[in-house]
């Protein structure tokens, strides 16, 4: 199948890296929310993005305000080139004519099945629907659209541009074809991907939710501070990132949601919500994209 154009649905923080990646690696995308506030703010943050992974790769530069200024000028005219290659919009019907999809909208089953409906109504019957989710079952995705075969999960990290790794979800009826088309594409990002069968929470986030959800209940229970339970994790297993630290940078309110998916799923009482985090995110405290969760942030 000949990738022509990618539809990127949700312009949250996954689907801005998304977007992001895709753009940078010459696709040509469509980036589709609800709001022109929403993709207005995208596309602001597709620039940030671009300015500072030209910080991290070069280092900061303190040579003579020449070099800083044309370097300043080539990360300008950089976004502009990536932003270029992107098309805002809050009609879905634009993506009448995508060749492949990539879903991110928020954790929620009423909302994620509403999205597939819309989209298998008008979305071509060969494009592939690649579900970005944190832990619902693809095949529980795939059941309301009439393409099952063409519906797989690709969990990207975050941040999406500079994660080399995804994780790839095979569902019950997803076909062969499906999945090397989505190699493909993950392949022209500079993405390489681990394959999965399908099943709550898939291994990444199986794992990693409780993790998370433990370590809240460790604060909750005042056996540690947020800092010295990262401190722990970095330290002792040489972790990049704590727990709390990385719930922070997922999102805190998407923390929740998908532990939530796993209790509903497994009906096990391991997977039982901390009420800290329940009260966290009730409170507005979602991490770094709100100012502050378990730390603060500017």
């Amino acid at each position: 199948m000949n990738i022509q154009t990618v539809g990127v649905v949700g312009a949250g923080v996954m689907g801005i890296g998304v977007a992001q990646n895709l753009a940078q690696t010459d696709h040509q995308v469509i980036l589709v929310d609800i709001s022109e506030d929403i993709l207005d703010k995208a596309k602001h943050e597709i620039r940030n993005n671009i300015r500072f992974q030209g910080f991290f790769k070069k280092g900061v530069d303190v040579g003579v305000a020449s070099r800083r200024e044309a370097s300043q000028r080539h990360r300008q005219e950089n976004s502009d080139g990536v932003i270029e290659k992107i098309e805002f919009s809050t009609n879905y019907k634009i993506l009448e004519n995508a060749d492949f999809v990539v879903e991110n909208v928020t954790e929620k089953w009423d909302i994620k099945k509403q999205v597939y409906s819309l989209l298998d109504s008008i979305c071509p019957a060969d494009c592939v629907f690649a579900a970005n989710t944190s832990a619902i079952p693809i095949t529980r995705i795939a059941s309301v659209t009439k393409r099952a075969d063409k519906v797989i999960g690709i969990h990207f990290m975050n941040p999406v541009p500079m994660k080399p790794m995804v994780e790839m979800i095979r569902g019950y009826h997803t076909s062969e074809l499906t999945i090397e088309t989505a190699k493909k594409i993950l392949a022209q990002m500079g993405k390489e991907c681990v394959l999965v069968n399908d099943s709550p929470g898939f291994v990444s986030n199986r794992v990693l939710m409780l993790t998370i959800n433990e370590a809240v209940f460790l604060l909750q229970d005042q056996v540690a501070t947020a800092e010295d339970i990262d401190k722990i994790f970095k330290s002792c297993f040489g972790h990049k990132m704590g727990p709390l630290e990385t719930a922070d940078l997922i999102g805190l309110d998407t923390i929740l949601f998908s532990i939530e998916v796993l209790y509903e799923n497994f009906n096990d009482s391991k997977y039982r919500p901390c009420s800290l985090l329940k009260k966290m995110v009730d409170a507005g405290l979602h991490g770094r994209k709100s100012g502050k969760g378990f730390y603060i942030y500017q």
